[in-house]
Parts: structure tokens; sequence; C-alpha cells
């Protein structure tokens, strides 16, 4: 059998200087035995895959609201791509992989239904903000609940929050490997959002802009498999994770040309998100003067946390199609069958 400290053996024999290694984690808020198996970030993994948060990653939106077809990406799909390029830059630069994919898979937890619109719409109407990597911090933190053990949070360790917390925003993760997920996570949202606008008529391919396809590549394969390799050639030996400064250019016009034509436009794609902010802001101040309709896991965080905070978990937490019948629930009258 291969045990717990076999694999930190081959740590040390085999990761880079650079690399965080399992057996020296700054460890958990509440210390646990070791597993015999598994290392510490191994067990990290296992507990993100298996929460509940984790699974209703596959009914939120990722930029496309409702879109009608089966091939479009969900947050869940979005994860595992971010998850499986995270993993390959951390290979090639002989780092930690299961840190790296234990960041990726939980680095969207706390995103709200109807992706960005959600966000905003939550950012606007409680006073204090909403930000998504703050909330995928909390859902770990203190949301998520064992059920074997009927306690808070998944006590994960500090290099994996670390890595959630500041996969964005001005924060530079302290781990490379949190550093990867920093970055993969803008490789995977700018090439498959371009496929996502293609496939749905937003966008056409001959609208994308020509400079920087032609240093990053005109497919979807060809973009990714140059950026992972120019992640790799540029950080290898060194303790930061970085793109060459031609390849961060081109990306970031790239990045720049999707926020005006995709993210930010008027086009068909995105004429529902008003109407998906304006549904979360009812939702939350249905919830606040009805405290108690909420769900009983959630009522009974009163007596230590206050309601808008309460009401903000809530939704955050809920799919794209809860929120939808959540609305019809609260919001229309029932047909009268006496």
């Amino acid at each position: 059998m291969i045990s717990r400290k076999d694999y930190e053996i081959r740590e040390r024999k085999f990761l880079s200087p650079y690399a965080t290694l399992s057996a020296e984690s700054k460890g958990r808020k509440y210390p646990e035995k070791p597993c015999d198996i598994r290392t510490v970030f191994q067990q990290d993994r296992d507990r993100i895959i298996h929460s509940k948060a984790f699974r209703r990653l596959k009914h939120k939106t990722q930029v496309f609201i409702s879109p009608e077809g089966d091939h479009y990406r969900t947050r869940l799909t979005h994860t595992l791509e971010v998850a499986g390029i995270a993993r390959t830059i951390a290979r090639g630069l002989a780092l930690n992989e299961d840190l790296t994919e234990a960041i990726a898979l939980g680095h969207d937890l706390g995103h709200t239904p109807f992706g960005h619109a959600g966000e905003e719409a939550l950012n606007q109407v409680y006073p204090p903000g909403f930000r998504h990597n703050e909330q995928s911090l909390r859902v770990v933190d203190f949301l998520e609940v064992r059920s074997e053990k009927n306690i808070r949070g998944l006590n994960l360790t500090d290099e994996v929050r670390d890595g959630i917390l500041n996969h964005t925003g001005p924060q530079i993760p302290y781990t490379l490997e949190g550093q990867i997920v920093r970055i993969a996570d803008r490789i995977a949202y700018i090439n498959h959002d371009i496929d996502d606008a293609i496939r749905g008529g937003v966008i056409k391919y001959e609208d994308l802009p020509s400079a920087p396809l032609k240093v990053l590549g005109r497919t979807h394969s060809e973009r990714i498999d140059l950026m992972v390799k120019d992640i790799i050639k540029s950080s290898w030996n060194q303790p930061v994770v970085r793109q060459s400064p031609e390849v961060e250019e081109a990306t970031n016009e790239l990045r720049y040309w999707l926020f005006v034509h995709v993210y930010q436009s008027t086009s068909k794609a995105k004429t529902e998100e008003g109407k998906a902010k304006w549904l979360l802001q009812e939702i939350y101040a249905y919830y606040l003067n009805h405290p108690e309709q909420l769900p009983k896991e959630y009522q009974i965080l009163q007596s230590e946390v206050e309601i808008e905070r309460i009401v903000v978990d809530y939704i955050a937490g809920m799919t794209d199609r809860y929120a939808l019948a959540k609305a019809n629930q609260i919001f229309f009258p029932k047909p009268w069958l006496g």
C-alpha cells in the first residue's frame, strides 16, 4: 500500500524547490488526525467535490443565462476546465498538483445564480458588498456542514483557503499553486466564452480581433496549448507564475475585446440579465421582511449572524432554476382549484 508518508517523500524528491509540500502545510484551523493514505491537499480536494455547493455548480450560469442547448458551459464545466488547465501547468512546473486542483475545484463555490449578473445584484443591495471569491471562502469555512461530524465548514488547509480567496482581486496567492489557478481561470473563461459566444450567434469568428489571434492561435485548442506552454516556459525555476510579455499583452487585448463585445454588450444573450438582477433583488427584499420563510438551516443562524448576511448566503447558494422556482412561488398567485 502507498501511504500518505510515501506521497510526502515523493513530493520532497521530485517537486520543485518552489513547490508547496503537503508535509509542510500551514495546517487547518482545527487540528485533525492525519489520513493514513491521503495528503492534506488530497483530503481538501475530496471534501470540496463531495460538498453540496460543488454539486450545485452544474445548474449555475457561467455567462449566458438559461441557454437553449446542451453544449454551453455552466459554472461546473468552467471549474473542471480550470482544474484541467491548472494541473497541466503545475505538472509542467513540478509544483504540487493536488494543491492546485483543490484550489481550482473550490474557487467558484460562492458564485451566485445567473453568473456575474447575480453577483452585481447582491453587491448593489447588500451594504458591505458582495464578491464571489469572498463568498467561496465563506462557503468552505462556514456554510458547508460536514454531516458525519455535524460541524460547520470543511476545515480546509490555509493554502487552499488562500488560493480560493485570492483567485481574483488585488491580492496574489502566496503559493505558486494558487497563482496557477488565478491565471488558469482567465485562460479558461477567455477561450470557452469565445466558443460559447460563437455557438450562440453573439459574435462570429471573423469578428475576433486579428492581432491577439496572430500571437495566441486561431483555434480554441491552439490558444490554450500556447498559453499553457508559455506559462511553463516563462515561470520555470522562478518564484512566480507568469506569462511572457507578448502573450500577456495579447491575452489582455482579447479579454478586453470580450468585455466590450460579449460581457457588457446589448446582445440577445445578455438581454435577460436585467430581469435576473431584478428577480434576485426582489427575493432579497422579500426574505428581509419575511425571515420566518427561510429554510430552517438558515433560520437557526439568526442568533449569530445578521439577517442581511443570512439572506445573501441563501440567495448566493441558489442555482438558476431554484431561484426561478422560488420567485414563482413567492410572487405569482396559485390557481384556485376549489
